[in-house]
């Protein structure tokens, strides 16, 4: 026997020249347990369109079906800010999964959010009527099901995935699920559409359109500051237990909160990632200078001229399309995230220590409620953010040119949102000592590419999500990108997603980009 992995069953379209990314996607996908959907656009138009449903075979067990448990979320954020067992430096936007010392990595955090975790409800992934499957726009495409190759585009054979090993519902080519931090990109998108319309600059303080932020010590604090986590925020409160589960549901409350609080650091000296506040604080200033919730605005300047499967806040009509999101790893306790703090040097009473365990508490239970109704309508702008794949890759091709007439922003505000804004800063108090080549990178709202989640390669921007979750795009190649995925599997601190590599180097080669 050759000992090759089996390449998993993919359905789905893709345009001549891009074959291989097909294969690559199968490749990566093989040995995944949960579900995954990749879509890509080049110069506007659908090249690949691909789901596979998962082989089902978690290796620790699915949540049951209503549980709201939500393994890896908050001490992947802690462990790798605080040092724990991690690689130093290895922090990013996209939330690490696992526990600390002795249980296989505690994720990633500091520059990032560390989120991970599982929702584990009930999700259905009913067809819709309008997802067939055989591309957008009608294009002429080479069309798979059930790993066989059509030729003409056309459907063919049963569509693979309808249920799977875990009881749960397969993820199908309409279903949609939670995208983590790749939400942080739809906050940031709405941010930069009031910028280029003038009625906001990054540099502006926020206390010009939320004057309450003022308080305890933040007048200075400019909008670049809460778009590029520099603002000192990262928790909601200085309780290590984080904001009660009754305040942390209610967006309002959150935002009270955040504007009573005094920052952890200087804003704008230091950078950190705002795991969960970040919604909040770029999401208020949404708010405040378009008179509406940030999901209430992305859905009608962005989600509604596109066409968007993408929301802040999900409509219950939705709600027969969700599949949730499934751990692969138990969560640290609270005592192995609070040890994490203390390795990185961290005393058990510093602000900066107890502002990761806050943040890192209330991530978990955030995340945990995804698992439930309420979860999933609740604007959670910074991780709750539900959606496909095909909506992500529509949603960034916007971004860097035009689709069905629509480009959201110019060459100017793109070329502003992925300048470098934390390159020459350190990371808050001790924890610059952990500071490293694969350290996050940040422009506005967007996350940079790095070693561990080099994207697109050098020019690309886009955030990446716990579990392994991606929205990406590189402007001058026109390339947009979207990944989701069940599995809650991407170890951060190991560096990029192994179902990420095959198939972004074959799309990078398929657009002419090389290796």
């Amino acid at each position: 026997m050759s000992g090759r992995r089996p390449a998993a069953v993919v359905t789905g379209t893709v345009r001549p020249g891009w074959e291989g990314v097909r294969d690559a996607f199968a490749r990566g996908q093989a040995e995944d347990p949960g579900g995954a959907q990749l879509a890509v656009r080049h110069g506007g138009r659908t090249v690949v369109d691909l789901w596979t449903p998962g082989t089902g075979r978690f290796g620790y067990g699915a949540v049951p079906d209503g549980a709201t448990g939500a393994a890896g979320a908050g001490g992947a954020y802690v462990a790798q800010s605080a040092g724990g067992t991690t690689r130093a430096g290895s922090t990013h936007g996209a939330d690490g999964t696992g526990g600390e010392a002795g249980t296989g990595g505690a994720g990633r955090a500091a520059g990032t959010g560390g989120e991970a975790a599982t929702s584990g409800v009930p999700g259905a992934a009913t067809e819709h009527a309008r997802r067939t499957g055989a591309g957008a726009g009608g294009d002429a495409e080479t069309g798979y099901r059930n790993g066989h190759r059509t030729g003409d585009g056309s459907a063919t054979g049963t569509e693979s995935g309808t249920a799977t090993a875990t009881g749960g519902q397969a993820l199908r080519a309409d279903s949609v699920g939670v995208l983590m931090s790749v939400s942080k990109a739809l906050v940031a998108v709405c941010a930069h559409l009031l910028i280029e319309r003038g009625v906001l600059d990054p540099d502006d303080p926020v206390a010009r359109h939320w004057p309450e932020f003022a308080a305890a010590g933040k007048a200075g604090t400019t909008v670049a500051d809460l778009l590029a986590h520099r603002a000192g925020l990262p928790a909601y409160t200085d309780d290590p237990a984080g904001l009660p589960d009754a305040l942390l549901l209610d967006p309002a409350a959150r935002v009270r909160a955040l504007a009573a609080m005094s920052p952890v650091w200087d804003p704008g000296t230091a950078f950190l990632y705002h795991a969960l506040t970040y919604g909040d604080l770029v999401g208020e200033v949404v708010r405040r200078v378009s008179g509406g919730s940030v999901g209430r605005f992305f859905a009608r300047e962005v989600a509604g001229p596109l066409g968007l499967d993408l929301w802040i806040g999900l409509p219950e009509g939705a709600e027969h399309r969700f599949v949730p999101q499934r751990a692969v790893r138990p969560e640290p306790t609270p005592g192995q995230v609070a040890r994490a703090v203390e390795r990185a040097g961290l005393a058990p009473g510093d602000r900066l220590a107890t502002s990761l365990r806050a943040s890192s508490a209330e991530l978990a239970r955030a995340t945990a409620s995804f698992g439930t109704r309420r979860g999933r309508a609740t604007e959670f702008p910074a991780a709750g953010g539900i959606g496909d794949a095909r909506s992500l890759a529509r949603l960034y091709a916007a971004l860097v040119g035009p689709v069905d007439g629509v480009r959201l922003l110019s060459a100017a505000t793109v070329d502003r949102a992925r300048t470098p804004c934390t390159d020459h800063l350190p990371q808050p108090g001790v924890l610059h000592r952990l500071d490293g080549p694969d350290r996050s990178r940040f422009g506005l709202g967007f996350e940079l590419p790095r070693p561990g989640a080099p994207l697109l390669g050098e020019g690309s921007f886009g955030h990446a999500g716990a579990g392994g979750r991606l929205g990406m795009a590189h402007p001058e190649s026109g390339l947009a990108v979207g990944y989701v995925c069940t599995a809650m599997a991407w170890e951060p601190s190991a560096g990029p997603d192994p179902r990420w590599m095959p198939w972004t180097e074959a799309v990078r080669q398929a657009a002419g980009l090389g290796g």
